[in-house]
């Protein structure tokens, strides 16, 4: 890892949080406020660097716009440029969000992971509502404090709701159908990318997708039913999360929840299924009825 720096434009460095995607992380302070920030740094070392400038662009275009609890903002883009105007570095300043991501430090039981999807599927119900879907979500782009508050991060390949992608973009584990086959983006590719993430939350295993399945040269479709379901690799999934989890990545868009608010009832019954003392497997049945490091892709 190279030296940290001391500074950054005026901003005072007070650690490197993390490396990836072609940028730095740093935790910052403003001088002249004392605020404490999160500075994305990124550096165009060949043409494809691009890319990134590109979505720190995009990231910033989206964000600056949050004001939910469980979205974390952006609040200044700077891009540097050299002779021909060809771009150099970028700055992307951040909210800073103290807590690690899920990938690092999971909920440690079922309740608290109930309650943490809850979180994330407010966060995107709000972005939604804006007209926009996250398009990346896994465990690395939720952030968790010691108190249980979540923060939904990384909007760089965030976009309007029912864009089609020039390329394809995702992650291998959370990745639709649709993202893999460049289709339409929708309200129910978030939902998709949420069920997987809350699969791999709940037994530690990623669940098979179009793009890791292909890539292994089998058959280039999945097949929901050879998937294990979470009550299967973990018994203590409430029934009617595991019915959840499959719902939502279901091949068929159409056959998701329709929505984050679909998503957050059925969660909440899931919560209200744990906290009864005894409860029959027909219950918990008719529950799940009621209405309702990750290599990303960019290719």
């Amino acid at each position: 890892m190279a030296a940290i720096p001391t500074k950054i434009l005026h901003y005072d460095v007070l650690e490197c949080l993390g490396e990836g995607a072609r940028s730095t992380i740093y935790r910052v302070s403003d001088p002249s406020t004392q605020r404490i920030y999160a500075m994305k740094h990124v550096v165009r070392s060949l043409q494809k660097d691009l890319r990134f400038v590109e979505q720190m662009e995009t990231e910033f275009e989206i964000s600056r716009q949050f004001s939910h609890i469980n979205l974390r903002r952006t609040y200044d883009l700077k891009i540097h440029k050299k002779m021909l105007l060809k771009v150099a570095e970028a700055f992307l300043l951040m909210e800073y969000v103290p807590g690690q991501t899920l990938d690092v430090a999971p909920p440690h039981s079922t309740a608290d992971t109930i309650e943490t999807f809850i979180q994330i599927a407010q966060g995107m119900k709000a972005m939604h509502a804006m007209g926009f879907v996250h398009c990346d979500m896994k465990p690395n782009n939720v952030i968790r404090n010691n108190s249980g508050m979540v923060k939904i991060i990384d909007f760089g390949q965030s976009c309007p709701i029912g864009t089609v992608k020039e390329r394809i973009q995702g992650t291998p584990d959370y990745i639709a159908p649709e993202q893999f086959h460049r289709k339409p983006v929708t309200i129910q590719t978030d939902v998709y990318n949420l069920g997987a993430t809350l699969y791999w939350c709940l037994t530690n295993k990623p669940i098979p997708t179009l793009f890791t399945v292909t890539k292994k040269g089998a058959n280039s479709f999945l097949v929901e039913n050879r998937i294990e379901t979470p009550l299967d690799l973990n018994p203590r999934t409430p029934l009617p999360l595991s019915n959840l989890v499959m719902d939502c990545i279901s091949v068929r868009p159409q056959k998701r929840p329709s929505d984050m608010d679909q998503v957050i009832t059925r969660l909440e019954l899931s919560q209200h299924s744990m906290q009864k003392p005894h409860i029959s497997p027909d219950l918990a049945a008719d529950d799940s009825n009621t209405p309702l490091d990750d290599t990303r892709i960019d290719m």
